[in-house]
């Protein structure tokens, strides 16, 4: 599978996301993206980042740009997430890590000396002809969301 490179079209995958949709990459062109990729539904600082987009939301909705919000998480998990949560955007459930894996976000993670494989903290802008335009990786939350404002609205000149 091709993984996601800046400066290049991001590869066309379809997904399946909450509201009971699924649809390809491509389908998205004409808007900016911003996919955020997070570790679990419910959990501390997955929920201060979706709640910081979900207050941001009108911001990125004037500059023509949707937010996806992407774990491992099934979509009945998604679906109580954010209706909990009240999130303006839908969220992809990438069970099969096909999507993950394309943007090279599952990395080892060391917990209380504990290894595993998990989602790093990670948000890509794709412009609206499908092009990776930047990546943010090792995300830390606070202010994250009003960073990646100020690059989209540098980005969109």
């Amino acid at each position: 599978m091709s993984r996601a490179q800046l400066g290049q079209t991001v590869p066309d995958l379809a997904v399946r996301a909450t509201d009971d949709q699924t649809f390809r990459l491509s389908e998205l062109r004409g808007k900016n993206v911003v996919l955020y990729f997070y570790p679990k539904d419910n959990t501390p600082g997955c929920t201060t980042e979706g709640q910081d987009f979900r207050d941001h939301y009108d911001e990125f909705e004037n500059l023509n740009t949707t937010i996806l919000g992407v774990s491992r998480d099934s979509l009945p998990s998604h679906e109580s997430f954010k209706s909990k949560q009240c999130f303006p955007f839908d969220l992809v459930s990438d069970e099969d890590g096909s999507l993950c894996e394309a943007f090279d976000v599952i990395k080892e993670k060391n917990l209380y000396g504990k290894k595993s494989l998990g989602i790093e903290r990670s948000t890509f802008i794709i412009d609206a002809d499908g092009v990776l335009q930047r990546e943010y990786r090792k995300v830390k939350v606070d202010s994250h969301v009003l960073t990646v404002l100020k690059d989209l609205r540098a980005l969109l000149g």
